[in-house]
């Protein structure tokens, strides 16, 4: 909005030229997005904790600890995660770009589903909320709505192909395949980032470092002259996407502040629904996917850990770990939770380093 408003301006006043630059807009939407967290965050705990007397329900067969430790914080936290990450969006990019508005949509239609999953789990004081089938059918249609329209505002015809990184040029036709393959990594990324969110500040760190990494990723691809320099798939308009990671950094870092350990609130299914939907929508743009599987190592090891775990359990009765997804394993061979999240976030780290060094492998 500032940007559309502003910038025609800049032949009268020469300082709004500022508005023209993605750097100096990805820099405002994410002090923006920290700021509104700063501000909203403490009333809008207030609010859920009067509206939510008994908390987000716990798993009765989890960890006996969460049920003393973690009865009666308040959840839904996510929504506090959007406001944050959408104003500051709306207020700093340019709204002609149809990636912003896309990326836009589909996360907040992920965000719907999660609000309705973490309403019933509410009001029916368990922890089931909408049914698996439901939840995913819904994710797909949206999904597949947004593999469409990425196809349709495509400028130069490149989506349809899988970007192979580290090898210049190299991509995979997919053909009608890229529909599919959509679902996955959105529904996917989705999905995984809410399996993740089990302990206090453990998805929402990993979240952070990958869309500071994408906030890199999206500002090269949608530059011509690194991204032909680089050897990267380049994307016209998609560097834009750089303000609406930065509000995404700015957003999950002052959710920090309240979610980390002990968590003031958590954020439910309307945060990491929506955050994993918009990571996978994001690398989907940029034709980045396999490089958000790196990056975003830390969601997949969590659902790989559910797959073999019910795998090993329906072929030979047996379980791998003494709970799924991992972080409850080490939980229940004694780390101290902050000594998981912790742990975590150090891996994430590295594998946003590694994530950003396949720009230069080539």
């Amino acid at each position: 909005m500032l940007y559309n408003l502003l910038f025609p301006l800049s032949d009268y006043w020469s300082a709004l030229n500022l508005f023209k630059y993605i750097t100096f807009r990805s820099i405002g939407a994410t002090l923006t997005a920290l700021l509104l967290s700063f501000l909203v965050g403490p009333w809008l705990i207030r609010s859920l904790q009067k509206l939510q007397t008994s908390g987000q329900p716990i798993r009765s067969d989890g960890p006996q600890r969460h049920i003393l430790e973690k009865t009666g914080t308040p959840t839904m936290g996510g929504t506090l995660i959007l406001l944050a990450m959408v104003i500051p969006t709306l207020l700093w990019a340019n709204l002609t770009n149809p990636f912003i508005i896309l990326v836009l949509c589909t996360t907040l239609s992920f965000g719907a589903i999660g609000f309705w999953d973490d309403y019933r789990k509410l009001t029916r004081k368990n922890t089931k909320g909408i049914s698996a089938r439901t939840r995913f059918l819904l994710q797909s249609g949206i999904a597949l709505a947004a593999a469409y329209t990425l196809q349709n505002v495509d400028p130069v015809g490149s989506y349809g192909g899988l970007a192979i990184p580290f090898f210049k040029n190299l991509s995979l036709d997919l053909g009608i395949l890229f529909f599919p393959f959509a679902i996955l990594v959105i529904v996917g990324t989705s999905n995984a980032v809410n399996l993740t969110d089990g302990l206090d500040g453990l998805a929402i760190g990993p979240t952070m470092l990958t869309a500071a990494t994408f906030l890199i990723i999206a500002y090269v691809t949608g530059h011509s002259h690194f991204a032909n320099y680089l050897g990267i798939p380049y994307v016209p308009g998609a560097g834009e996407l750089a303000i609406f990671c930065g509000a995404m950094v700015g957003a999950a870092l002052g959710f920090l502040w309240f979610n980390t350990y002990p968590a003031q609130v958590f954020m439910g299914d309307v945060g990491s629904l929506a955050l994993g939907a918009a990571l996978g929508t994001i690398g989907m743009i940029t034709r980045h996917e396999i490089v958000l599987a790196i990056v975003g190592g830390i969601f997949v090891v969590e659902t790989l850990s559910v797959i073999v775990q019910v795998a090993s359990f329906k072929l030979i009765g047996k379980r791998v770990f003494r709970m799924a997804p991992i972080h409850h394993h080490f939980e229940l061979k004694g780390w101290a939770e902050p000594k998981i999240i912790v742990r975590f976030w150090i891996i994430s780290i590295i594998l946003a380093l590694i994530g950003i060094s396949t720009l230069k492998i080539r």
